[in-house]
Formats: C-alpha cells, sequence, structure tokens
C-alpha cells in the first residue's frame, strides 16, 4: 500500500536515512536528521503542485516500507522513477510491485509521455528493479563527482520506459 508523503512522516524519513546500508549508491552514508528535514521540505513543497506527481510513503502490510518517488523532470512529461526502501524489506518484490503502481499512474492518470531512471552501474538491486517493471537500459554515463563512493568508476546508468511502450505492453513479463 501507498499513500502520499505527509508533512507527519518526517519521522519515517528520518528512520530510513538513517541507515548508511540503504544510502550506500546515493550518499555512501546516512543522512542527519537536518538533510532529511530539508529535503522533506522540498518534497512537500512538491507535492503541494497537485500535478500527480511526487513521493509516496510505502507500507508492506502495517509496517513502513519505504518511500517511492515520481517527481517530475526538467523537460515537460517526464517524470523520474525512484524508491528506496527498509533493509528488512529488500528482496522481496515490494520495490518492483509500487514500482509498476507507480509507472501505471505515470502514464494513466498523468499521462507522462516518458519515465526513467537512475542509479550507480554497479547498484544491481535498483538495475533488477528497473528490469523487472519493464524499463530498458538507454545508457551509461560518468558523471565527476568531488568525494566519488565506491563503485563510481563504474558510472551510472539510465533506464527509460515511455508511453507507447507501456500501451503496448512492453512492461509486461510474462516469464
Amino acid at each position: 500500500m501507498m499513500r502520499p508523503l505527509g508533512d507527519d512522516d518526517l519521522n519515517l524519513e528520518t528512520l530510513l536515512d538513517a541507515d548508511p546500508e540503504v544510502l550506500r549508491y546515493l550518499y555512501g552514508r546516512a543522512r542527519t536528521p537536518q538533510e532529511v528535514f530539508q529535503s522533506h521540505c522540498r518534497r512537500m513543497e512538491l507535492g503541494a503542485t497537485g500535478d500527480g506527481l511526487g513521493y509516496w510513503i510505502l507500507y508492506a502490510d502495517r509496517d513502513f516500507a519505504g518511500l517511492m518517488m515520481l517527481p517530475p523532470a526538467d523537460e515537460p512529461g517526464v517524470a523520474e522513477l525512484g524508491y528506496r526502501l527498509r533493509r528488512e524489506h529488500w528482496g522481496q518484490g515490494i520495490a518492483t510491485e509500487a514500482s509498476r503502481e507507480l509507472l501505471r499512474h505515470g502514464f494513466e492518470t498523468v499521462g507522462l509521455k516518458r519515465v526513467f531512471a537512475q542509479t550507480m552501474a554497479v547498484n544491481l538491486g535498483s538495475r533488477a528493479v528497473m528490469q523487472a517493471v519493464g524499463m530498458r537500459y538507454v545508457r551509461t554515463f560518468h558523471p565527476i563527482w568531488d568525494d566519488p563512493l565506491p563503485g563510481a568508476e563504474e558510472g551510472e546508468v539510465e533506464y527509460e520506459l515511455t508511453a507507447e511502450e507501456w500501451r503496448d505492453g512492453h512492461h509486461r513479463r510474462d516469464c
């Protein structure tokens, strides 16, 4: 189950971002409560736009499982898929199921043209989710980082799914 991120969810975001392993491919460390608060404020501001995009709290049964993201990108009609799960919920298909629901929402309700996702090339778990929801590999690129994380030398990867591919059922996995 997912529900839109609310002001009362700062404590859940803080719990999620307190685990350095959850943030290994994003920051390489846990985030401070102040850093989480600043991100929460930006997320809440974006959610107030009313365009159907934004951030959702994810539950597995009644247990807080993580944060799902579908914020708008810089290009009209495009959004970026993201997910961050608590470690105890990894490998259970929860991110895949929730990502499919966000893709459905993005294409069928919001009317997006394209959704993309990016991660470090070495983040095999996140890449598996992208592939499982039918996103296709687009490119590997090598940003320049001031303080690169371990594995950064392998680059970042981008996957995407278009509205046309969604309508044609390319996202479905029958095997």
